[in-house]
């Protein structure tokens, strides 16, 4: 059995700057929008900022810069719990997230500039060793540069950690690195893109898990928003219902608050399953909120979804 204690992420720190309107402008073309908001995001730092509130030690490494949009993401560290082992670089600058939203559905699309966090490398990585090896529990995704999350996964595994890679954005993978994964963390539209397998339905998304696995990952969890997760490997395959919460505000941070809710559960020693509809409680309730790093529930919200009983406040 893996050790139980602290989840190391590596990522990106971004601010967010998120424009709801009716829909995305077409090119050369200027609309008035009905919403914007400026916050804290990256994918990695949501996932960290999840996990903290979610009851897990959390220590998070990157890069960012030595400006306004960093200053943000060491006030939300600090006011979340969350332990960076980041280095601030006065040579480039943090990097920053367009987010469109769509004011009728909250759906979203997202173009992310990684900045700092662009030159993270493998002997970064190495240099963290220490942190990463000491880990429960590791996560990455794939906004970082993909010779540092490689070589993470090297170390975290080296270390005994559950490693979980959720490949976002999906782009080309070399086949050594699936094998490092013990759950590879894809939505359905990730899954397709990795697999070339259409995620149009459970037995679509079983089909993607398949291919993962014959990749080299442990386990294939593909979240399939409102219908859920489906947990598969080479001897189970279930469907881990979602969790409605309320109404939908905002979908752009609920793949965030599902890794690193279901990290915090496995750090903690839950099961697999059980993480996972720990994970999908987590997203059901960030949905239901703005923002990104602001949606993310805590410990006692989850519980109280899993329980059966309203979050507290509500």
């Amino acid at each position: 059995m893996a050790k139980r204690g602290r989840v190391v992420i590596l990522g990106i720190f971004v601010a967010d700057t998120a424009y709801r309107a009716e829909r995305q402008p077409r090119m050369g073309e200027t609309l008035l929008g009905v919403g914007f908001a400026l916050g804290p995001g990256g994918k990695g730092s949501n996932q960290a900022v999840a996990a903290a509130r979610a009851g897990a030690q959390v220590t998070f490494l990157s890069k960012i810069g030595q400006d306004p949009f960093g200053d943000m993401a060491m006030a939300l560290w600090a006011e979340v719990g969350v332990e960076p082992a980041v280095t601030r670089s006065a040579d480039s600058q943090t990097g920053a997230a367009y987010i469109f939203i769509d004011d009728a559905t909250g759906d979203n699309a997202i173009i992310v500039c990684p900045g700092a966090a662009t030159t993270i490398t493998a002997a970064d990585m190495d240099a963290a060793a220490a942190i990463i090896g000491a880990a429960a529990v590791f996560v990455s995704q794939l906004e970082p540069p993909l010779p540092a999350v490689r070589r993470a996964l090297e170390i975290a595994r080296a270390g005994g950690a559950v490693t979980i890679l959720n490949p976002a954005p999906a782009i080309p993978l070399d086949d050594a690195i699936w094998p490092l994964c013990d759950y590879a963390t894809p939505n359905e539209t990730e899954a397709e893109s990795l697999t070339g397998v259409a995620v149009s339905s459970i037995d679509g998304a079983r089909a993607a898990g398949d291919a993962l696995l014959a990749k080299g990952a442990g386990t294939a969890l593909i979240t399939l928003g409102e219908a859920g997760a489906l947990l598969h490997s080479a001897d189970r395959s279930e469907l881990v219902p979602a969790f409605d919460c309320g109404p939908v505000v905002e979908t752009t941070g609920a793949g965030d608050a599902f890794n690193g809710g279901f990290a915090a559960a496995l750090a903690r020693g839950e099961a697999p399953l059980a993480a996972v509809r720990f994970g999908c409680a987590a997203a059901g309730l960030s949905v239901t909120r703005p923002g990104t790093a602001p949606s993310m529930p805590t410990l006692a919200e989850v519980e109280a979804v899993l329980q059966g009983s309203p979050p507290p406040g509500s």
